[in-house]
């Protein structure tokens, strides 16, 4: 009880971070693979995401990244091809929200096309952000972008199969929410 009070008080204090400030480089490889890693609502969603693979698919781990690798290539293409995606930055926020409830209530064999369908509605916005975003070498930026995405969902894979579910399933899912909250509250 003191840790999911700890974890909340900390969630509470984080000031909410988006990934689309509108500056900075954002061409190439380099600054693709490190897109996601410096926006505290792309982090989040894309280790949630692992972490409720891992704790939710016992045998086609693989099956929430794929879903939101795709979908977040598909949003890319959108971007690039003109199409606007309205409130995508409330999208992000709320697909933080999501993804951390998906992982605190998951468990092992439960229906996941939901949460998939999910998971690939929110991943066109993450999509959506980074590629409108792009300038120069777009490709490789998306390669980037999709490079560490993948690294992201691994990483969370890997804690929730070290983790087991549990409590710690529970403060992970809660703390991941909580941060999606206070991101929508803006």
């Amino acid at each position: 009880m003191k840790k999911l009070a700890l974890a909340t008080a900390l969630t509470a204090l984080a000031a909410p971070a988006m990934a689309h400030t509108g500056h900075g480089d954002a061409s190439g490889l380099a600054h693709g693979f490190l897109h996601p890693m410096l926006g505290a609502d792309h982090l989040l969603a894309m280790l949630g995401v692992g972490l409720w693979s891992g704790f939710a698919l016992p045998r086609k781990v693989w099956a929430g990244a794929a879903s939101f690798l795709a979908a977040m290539t598909a949003g890319a293409g959108l971007a690039w091809a003109g199409v606007a995606l309205p409130a995508v930055e409330t999208w992000i926020a709320a697909s933080v929200l999501l993804v951390g409830l998906l992982v605190a209530l998951s468990q092992k064999g439960g229906r996941v096309a939901l949460p998939l369908a999910g998971i690939a509605v929110f991943a066109a916005a993450h999509g959506h952000a980074h590629a409108a975003e792009a300038t120069g070498a777009a490709g490789a930026y998306l390669a980037g972008f999709l490079a560490s995405t993948a690294l992201l969902h691994l990483l969370g894979i890997a804690v929730a199969r070290g983790a087991g579910a549990g409590l710690p399933q529970k403060l992970m899912g809660g703390a991941i929410a909580g941060a999606g909250l206070l991101m929508l509250a803006g």
